[in-house]
């Protein structure tokens, strides 16, 4: 599968290094909660340069009857004296399920054509169609070092692989830090750029053209010619440039304030393939399924604030985001994480994530059989009006030898909504934007 449908997205992360500031950054290291850098992964120098610092983690993903994902995750991390830092990371993970095509629901029963055209599936009256042949294994591999040029400048750089069935991502990032005012204020300028291939199974579908659906029609040969009709070739690919100005200011000896603004270009193949639309007539039953579409370029900004303090018996963060891009998405997230200390080696953490997203302007739920077909239409709901929340805890504590196990629980849930389109005749009799459930548990081990 593309990575449209994945959990988090594959290109490459601009990595801002972690100010070495002198009065509170051994507290806040405490509770690493991933801010202090963009790829949530936050640079330390090991106390023994001698050893590598090594994290393993097992997450598993699970929605409410569709997508199910199992990922295994390493990092390992080794210090050169006081100046140079490399780390490695490694992931594995494995996705099968359902995920929604797109269809709406009919008071039939609706048969659909797999994306390989080797066969088909039926969905039961009343059922939102979804394709079970999301399945999918991915392997991705990063590299990055990190290197301290003198008391106030230091630099990174990385490199990025990701493979799976149908997609393949290769990538590198740059970045410079400039410290000032005794380290007490850090700018951070960082870039990225990742090439991907895409080849889906059977080929990408010609832009909304009509499912060939093989009981339509009398023989193998005239449904493999209208199946062959509606693909192009099989690859393509999309680049994307990533842009990271940021800044970081000790605020005293507790807090620190962080400010992010991101500028990412996409250029290239950006539709889903394996995604459709429903075309419904004004009773609202479908006269036929059509490939969406999307355009082949895409301008995205952001900007982000985060603050974070360490308490007398914890640490605690809060951050908003915010983004826009030239598809007319726009969304804002707001975060809060309170690590609590219950003695010197056992803590618990509280996570809060509210979302919230409009949609972006060629999003449509079905299209209407009497409209002409628009240039570009997808009924992906993840690219529609929704808001979401993450409700999660975390418990960890320190074992001889400097080791430490971690356990993590999140509840997640989606709430899609309707972005103002009239709904027609027999499709008001069904969930068209049914809330998504997730659950997400993981076991993380470091020594």
């Amino acid at each position: 599968m593309t990575n449209n449908n994945k959990l988090d997205t594959n290109a490459p992360q601009i990595v801002q290094m972690k100010p070495q500031t002198k009065h509170i950054a051994s507290a806040l290291a405490l509770a690493s909660c991933g801010l202090f850098v963009s790829n949530g992964h936050a640079t330390e120098l090991a106390k023994n340069v001698d050893d590598w610092k090594v994290d393993a983690a097992l997450m598993y993903y699970g929605e409410q009857d569709r997508v199910q994902a199992v990922e295994a995750i390493g990092t390992a991390q080794k210090a050169f004296g006081d100046d140079s830092v490399l780390d490695l990371k490694l992931v594995v993970d494995s996705l099968t399920g359902a995920s929604a095509s797109g269809a709406v629901a009919q008071s039939n029963s609706q048969t659909f054509t797999r994306p390989s055209g080797n066969g088909q599936y039926t969905v039961a009256a009343g059922e939102t169609p979804l394709d079970d042949t999301f399945h999918d294994t991915r392997v991705q591999a990063n590299a990055n070092w990190s290197q301290v040029l003198n008391p106030d400048w230091k630099v990174n750089g990385g490199i990025y692989g990701s493979k799976e069935f149908d997609y393949m991502s290769m990538g590198m990032n740059a970045g410079v830090e400039r410290g000032f005012n005794k380290d007490n204020t850090t700018l951070f300028l960082g870039t990225a750029y990742s090439f991907d291939v895409v080849d889906p199974v059977g080929g990408r579908p010609v832009p909304l053209s009509t499912m060939a659906i093989r009981d339509n029609f009398t023989s193998d040969e005239a449904y493999r010619s209208a199946f062959d009709a509606t693909r192009q070739n099989s690859s393509d690919d999309k680049q994307t440039i990533d842009l990271m100005l940021g800044i970081t200011q000790i605020l005293n000896q507790r807090w620190l304030l962080q400010a992010n603004y991101g500028l990412s270009s996409v250029t290239g193949y950006l539709t889903d393939p394996y995604k459709v639309l429903s075309v419904v007539d004004t009773n609202g039953t479908t006269e036929n399924i059509v490939y969406e579409n999307r355009p082949d370029s895409r301008l995205k900004h952001s900007f982000y604030m985060m603050t974070k303090g360490a308490l007398d018996s914890g640490v605690v963060d809060f951050s908003y985001r915010y983004t826009t891009d030239d598809w007319d998405l726009t969304s804002h997230t707001l975060e809060t994480h309170y690590r609590y200390y219950f003695s010197g080696s056992f803590y618990g953490q509280l996570h809060l994530r509210y979302y919230q997203q409009a949609a972006v302007n060629f999003y449509q739920p079905f299209l209407m059989a009497e409209s002409p077909l628009p240039e570009f239409a997808s009924a992906d709901y993840r690219i529609g009006d929704m808001s979401a929340y993450t409700l999660g805890v975390k418990f960890g504590h320190r074992l001889a030898g400097g080791h430490e196990m971690s356990y993590r629980l999140e509840y997640y849930q989606q709430d899609p909504k309707n972005n103002g389109t009239e709904i027609p005749g027999q499709l008001q009799n069904y969930d068209l934007f049914p809330t998504q459930k997730a659950i997400t548990a993981q076991f993380s081990y470091s020594f």
